[in-house]
């Protein structure tokens, strides 16, 4: 019963929704919360505003409008850095060595991942997404079969994202994921990925079998997060194949790989392990060898000034607020909860910066004539490790919870500290939350590319 004739959209009026104005409050409170501290989502849903609530052409000017203020706006510009800078990486240098062009990788037709703790899971997962075929080792069969549970469980999420569901995968085929406590079966892998904890003596034990066991041309990688790839190396007959490949927890979400070579790691090595970092859809970055390399190098200072923060005053949740409101996925403190305390209670062990090896008489609040705040070390003494234990600078519902709720406990315990150490509380504001948080970051960034670690600004970006 309509007229055939042309009838333009753009003429029809828009359905009123009985609470069009409440919709949209509750639609922008969705984009706030997902895209914190993002000009662009909001915007866009100004402009689905406009669409609604105008006429059609006064709402295409109102979307000219907000189109320009993107455009020309700092987000933008950074935005459009950073996928630059993501490409740029592609393109790695090693002082002294060929560099991306001139070294070919080798092929990865089957890996292997030592210990199935949290990382050793995840890079598990991201090896069988990447269909390499994996062999998963654990010291004993309790631990290979507390592993080879919490790795079924991933994968299978996994699949149910996926098209297709788990036939895609295939990890049910010992083929393609096989679990083991035998490193015999570990002779004609191509590659291995050590995932142990952040121990020296005990990777270095692990480095010695292994350059004994695998063939020749196996490359042999390690998942440390601060310590010296040469030190590791020094441990096998064949330094030119052992490299770095520093995962970020969770390693099968994280898109970032960090590449650290080491004083006689070849250009081969690297270039196969940027291969793989492209295999496992990552972002792999060559990076150079020292304490923490790049991404926890410049974690330290940042997360050490939070903890200073909350000795003169501030609060956990204060810290993380607003720093995910300027535009961080998550918090410090929140991070650390989630990466787990003892992570870096064991690696401040190993240092001698805790625990029964320092010297007598050494102040609580100094280490090698340096501010120190031993309140993350009080915290692990309490056994509070983060999600796992549900309870670390936050409360969580049960251990591994997820939900993180602040803690009375945690505020007395910080106003006991603060009077044993006659600190005096001051408030603090969100700027100088901010500037000592993000200028520690970016300082320990220019003393990173002044000494040669990474090659160039896009590297620690």
């Amino acid at each position: 019963g309509q007229p055939l004739g042309p009838r333009r959209l753009s003429l029809k009026p828009v359905p009123k929704l009985p609470d069009t104005e409440g919709f949209l409050q509750e639609a922008l409170a969705k984009v706030k919360k997902q895209a914190r501290g993002c000009l662009a989502p909001e915007l866009c849903l100004q402009a689905v505003r406009a669409a609604a609530e105008m006429p059609f052409a006064e709402g295409l000017r109102r979307e000219r409008e907000l189109f320009r203020v993107l455009l020309s706006s700092g987000q933008a510009r950074a935005l459009q850095y950073a996928f630059f800078a993501e490409r740029a990486v592609r393109r790695w240098a090693a002082p002294g060595r060929s560099s991306a062009g001139s070294a070919a990788p080798q092929p990865v037709r089957r890996a292997a991942v030592i210990g199935l703790g949290t990382m050793g899971r995840g890079i598990v997962t991201c090896l069988v997404k990447a269909n390499i075929p994996v062999v998963a080792l654990e010291q004993d069969l309790e631990y290979l079969n507390k592993g080879r549970k919490a790795v079924m469980l991933l994968l299978e999420r996994e699949a149910m994202k996926m098209e297709g569901g788990a036939q895609t995968l295939d990890f049910h085929n010992p083929a393609r994921l096989q679990f083991t406590v035998d490193f015999d079966l570990l002779r004609d892998v191509d590659l291995v990925i050590e995932a142990v904890f952040e121990n020296m003596a005990l990777k270095k034990e692990i480095f010695h079998k292994l350059s004994k066991i695998c063939k020749p041309g196996a490359l042999l990688c390690t998942n440390t997060s601060a310590l010296n790839i040469d030190e590791i190396a020094s441990a096998t007959s064949r330094p030119q194949q052992v490299i770095g490949t520093h995962f970020f927890s969770p390693a099968h979400v994280m898109r970032l790989l960090e590449i650290i070579y080491g004083r006689h790691t070849s250009a081969t090595a690297i270039a196969t392990a940027m291969q793989l970092a492209k295999a496992l859809k990552k972002v792999g970055v060559v990076v150079g060898n020292c304490f923490g390399f790049v991404g926890n190098r410049m974690m330290f200072p940042y997360v050490q000034q939070a903890v200073f923060l909350l000795e003169e005053g501030s609060r956990p949740e204060v810290v993380d607020q607003v720093l995910e409101d300027f535009g961080f996925k998550i918090g410090p403190f929140r991070m650390s909860d989630l990466a787990g305390l003892d992570v870096g209670w064991r690696s401040r062990k190993e240092q001698g910066l805790t625990g029964p090896s320092l010297p007598a008489g050494t102040p609580a609040r100094q280490r090698h004539g340096q501010r120190y705040s031993p309140v993350p070390d009080l915290l692990c003494e309490q056994g509070r490790f983060g999600q796992k234990t549900a309870k670390g600078w936050y409360r969580y519902e049960k251990a591994g919870g997820r939900t993180a709720t602040p803690d009375p406990w945690l505020h007395d315990f910080l106003s006991q500290y603060r009077d044993t150490h006659g600190i005096k509380t001051r408030f603090i504001d969100q700027e100088e939350i901010l500037e000592r948080c993000l200028f520690s970051l970016i300082n320990e960034g220019f003393a990173i590319l002044a000494e040669g670690i990474a090659s160039g600004p896009e590297h620690l970006d």
